[in-house]
């Protein structure tokens, strides 16, 4: 059999489609042509039939004809309706919560406009819109956990194709059809409701669906009254309590909270409240629940800090940039990389399937945070090539970012260790659990003025931070840590030795 491949170059084709023919004769050749997308049928040249006369262009039976596209005609917006579904936003992410939205329904909407922010376990991201027209549907209040393609909102598109754009007009007939159908269809499963997502997140509270329940507003939208008529048409709620439920009604629509107060003759009365775990608390969840499957090594250890809590005070003292406040952190974090040259197997990654340790050549220290929105651990890169000053502005701009909730997934992944700063807030010392698939983690507790006895038996004052650093024992055994905690807290009990190794 001959076989003879022709190429037609169409540089706008975003699709992809082959034909397949050949002759049932034994000397008949097979020709692939790349067609643009939607165009099923060929007319080749002359010079082609004065070479190949013998090739027969009705398909016979029993032969098939192969289409490929990168875009399905199904996802054709319908009626100018598009589902605009929750992207993927990070590798191995499943779904984000909604934080807030920046449109409502019948807002006119602008090509990569921002419509709403989410946040993953990663980062907080906001969504821009891939089209330009108006909010139909919003299918999301703000706490709503959506999982990657499924849909936020719904819009009105201005440009979309239609029937008439396709080249084959019996195929566009076809199509015409079935987005007919698909149209139907769509809007079968929509309900036809038109309502906010507060009136729909209080539907939710009585367990109303809302697609039941009568709109009164303008073009049958559903209203909050609405709701509350036909709870008390169901029994859902009493009457005499619909009053009482609309007043509290924008505590459920987002408005500020009212606490009742209860009288003398009512007594106290104590509710429990149902609180859900959200962004990096859920993330939080299932690291710490991982991390507890590791069988752990703890190291404490003691520290005069006196030089360092000098160096602190002479570097802010000659500090000329108000936008920089010098801390021991930064210190800290320093010396931390200088100590990880010398033994690198605390900066490293455990792979338990291949039973793999991974030497990291970068030390990116983590920096555990406490924020209104949960635990986040940013981290410095590179901290073995920037300087203390580096690190101090650093520091500061991950941790405004982490008060904002504007973490970028650069700034949380990549961490090689972990430094937890529990003495900001109090406390001698605790007993931290893994940033896996990291394999150490260290806790410092606050500095504090304790006595000390000399060599001759007087007492003097002396600044001592406690620190416990929490070790995978499946790859880091006591004595190393222990020689790696002694370099350490050289490095900070005499840190002019900084400046012997510093590069």
């Amino acid at each position: 059999m001959i076989c003879r491949r022709i190429w037609q170059k169409q540089p706008w084709t975003s699709g992809r489609r082959w034909w397949f023919s050949a002759h049932t004769s034994s000397n008949s050749p097979v020709v692939y042509q790349r067609k643009p997308p939607l165009r099923f049928s060929y007319e080749p040249p002359a010079s082609f039939y004065s070479t190949n006369k013998h090739m027969n262009f009705n398909i016979p039976y029993g032969m098939k004809r192969c289409n490929f596209s990168s875009h399905a005609l199904v996802d054709l917006p319908v009626g100018g309706l598009v589902d605009v579904p929750l992207a993927q936003t990070g590798e191995g992410i499943a779904e984000c919560e909604l934080l807030k939205w920046f449109v409502q329904e019948g807002n006119q909407v602008e090509e990569f406009q921002p419509l709403c922010e989410v946040q993953s376990d990663k980062a907080t991201i906001e969504i821009t819109s891939r089209y330009k027209g108006k909010v139909s549907q919003v299918l999301h209040v703000p706490g709503d956990v959506v999982k990657v393609g499924e849909t936020l909102l719904r819009m009105a598109v201005e440009e979309f194709p239609t029937c008439d754009s396709l080249e084959n007009k019996s195929l566009g007939s076809e199509i015409c059809d079935s987005s007919s159908q698909n149209s139907v269809l769509k809007k079968t499963n929509m309900g036809g409701v038109l309502s906010t997502p507060a009136v729909r997140n209080l539907a939710k509270q009585y367990g109303i669906n809302i697609n039941d329940v009568h709109g009164t507003g303008k073009d049958g939208r559903v209203l909050k009254e609405d709701v509350l008529k036909y709870a008390v048409h169901k029994g859902i709620v009493e009457e005499t309590s619909a009053s009482s439920s609309a007043t509290s009604v924008k505590q459920l629509l987002g408005g500020e909270e009212e606490y009742p107060h209860p009288s003398a003759a009512d007594g106290w009365h104590y509710e429990d409240k149902t609180v859900p775990l959200r962004g990096f608390q859920r993330t939080m969840v299932k690291s710490m629940t991982l991390a507890a499957k590791i069988p752990h090594f703890h190291y404490v250890e003691e520290i005069n800090c006196d030089a360092l809590l000098e160096l602190k005070a002479s570097f802010q003292n000659a500090n000329s940039d108000s936008d920089v406040k010098h801390t021991f952190l930064p210190i800290l974090i320093k010396s931390l990389s200088m100590a990880m040259s010398k033994y690198p197997l605390l900066n490293s990654c455990f792979n338990e399937e291949l039973h793999e340790v991974t030497l990291k050549g970068s030390h990116n220290i983590g920096i555990a945070m406490a924020t209104p929105y949960g635990l986040v651990v940013p981290n410095v890169k590179t901290v073995q090539s920037l300087s203390i000053l580096e690190i101090t502005k650093e520091l500061s701009r991950l941790q405004l970012l982490a008060s904002a909730n504007k973490l970028g997934p650069e700034d949380i992944t990549g961490g090689t260790i972990t430094l937890s700063n529990i003495g900001a807030i109090g406390g001698k010392f605790g007993s931290p659990l893994l940033n896996i698939p990291e394999v150490s983690i260290i806790a410092i507790g606050r500095i504090q003025k304790v006595p000390h006895f000399a060599d001759d038996g007087n007492v003097y004052p002396v600044s001592v931070m406690s620190v416990n650093i929490g070790a995978d024992h499946r790859v880091l055994d006591g004595a190393t840590v222990a020689r790696f905690c002694n370099e350490w807290k050289l490095f900070i009990e005499k840190p002019e030795l900084l400046m012997l190794h510093m590069r």
